[in-house]
């Protein structure tokens, strides 16, 4: 083939490089006041010069806390960390609803009632369980094909149906003065605590809105965990920070029964073959919910993927390797 030949030869679609370094793990921030959930990861991944970061649970910019933040192929497990366990402080105002149920709202209704602590506790139990909420109208709920908070600051009412959440703990930690109260929560995935202040500032026979929101957990991750973020953002002439901050991946499971399997097993597992749990009789843990219950699949003392039990089989969900023991594609079994 000449040279002419060869240019005319018609080629097959560039592949785009990432830029950025490529990272794994969990990087639990502080995240500061003020700030989106989305400006601190790419803050983050700036600082560390990542090719692909994504968090793990929103915060509204009014709060601060445990906000984790996912590198490489940690991001496939963002799913698992936001439906773990989560645990709140926060300060309700007694007195002032506003539009946003925070302290960043227009105030739209104010009352001059002030419950005592006793009338709090007592109203607490209603709040704990399984419950139905309503989530805020500035909220990320889509009616229409619309985000409800675009369609609030455009003034549009918005209605949104009760959604059932659970709530396993509702505390009232200490009452600083008449006008606020502070609460200790915690819950599962999609708990708005805006919503959670202001039914029950109204079941109390008044209005109130959050004045102050901390997280303090998110699954496995914990306050103690989180670095605050100006410490990680630096200027642009600064080196990246070190790779030595990040948690493993397999940190985000660490509330998920592990299993032990054979190179074979998991071999089997990672083609999308199910296995019979009769082979597996006496490894299954027996934390582990047989009726749909998540295990941790681990080979040879590693983490290869994850794995749920039914129907007496215990089936791929996520695999996290190939079978050469490279990071596999997201979804990929």
């Amino acid at each position: 083939m000449n040279d002419r030949e060869q240019h005319q030869r018609p080629r097959g679609p560039r592949r785009r490089q990432r830029r950025g370094r490529p990272l794994d793990g969990w990087l639990i921030v502080d995240k500061p006041p003020g700030i989106g959930s989305t400006e601190v990861v790419n803050i983050v991944r700036r600082a560390f010069r990542a090719q692909k970061a994504g968090h793990g649970g929103t915060l509204d910019p009014l709060a601060t806390g445990v906000l984790p933040v996912a590198f490489g192929a940690a991001t496939k497990t963002v799913p698992y960390v936001v439906d773990g366990t989560k645990v709140y402080r926060f300060t309700l105002r007694f007195g002032e609803a506003r539009d946003t149920d925070d302290a960043d709202g227009r105030v739209i209704e104010t009352s001059p009632v002030r419950p005592s602590d006793e009338a709090i506790r007592a109203a607490l139990p209603a709040f704990t369980g399984d419950i139905l909420q309503v989530p805020p109208a500035f909220s990320a709920v889509k009616v229409g094909g619309e985000r409800a908070y675009d369609l609030a600051r455009e003034g549009q009412a918005v209605a949104l149906a009760p959604r059932p959440a659970r709530v396993d703990r509702f505390e009232l930690l200490e009452r600083p003065d008449p006008d606020t109260a502070v609460f200790l929560v915690e819950c599962g995935k999609g708990v708005y605590m805006r919503a959670l202040a202001r039914d029950l500032a109204r079941a109390l026979g008044t209005v109130g809105h959050i004045a102050a929101l901390r997280r303090l957990r998110v699954g496995p991750f914990r306050e103690e965990h989180a670095i605050p973020l100006d410490r990680i953002a630096g200027s642009g002439d600064t080196p990246p920070p070190s790779p030595d901050l990040l948690l493993p991946v397999e940190t985000a499971l660490a509330d998920i029964p592990a299993l032990a399997l054979t190179e074979a097993e998991a071999a089997r597992l990672s083609h999308g073959q199910a296995i019979s749990l009769v082979e597996l009789m006496g490894r299954v843990p027996r934390e582990a919910d047989p009726a749909g219950g998540l295990v941790r699949a681990m080979a040879g003392g590693r983490l290869v993927g994850l794995c749920r039990l039914e129907d007496g089989l215990l089936r791929p969900e996520r695999w996290l390797t190939g079978g050469d023991g490279s990071t596999a594609a997201p979804g990929t079994a």
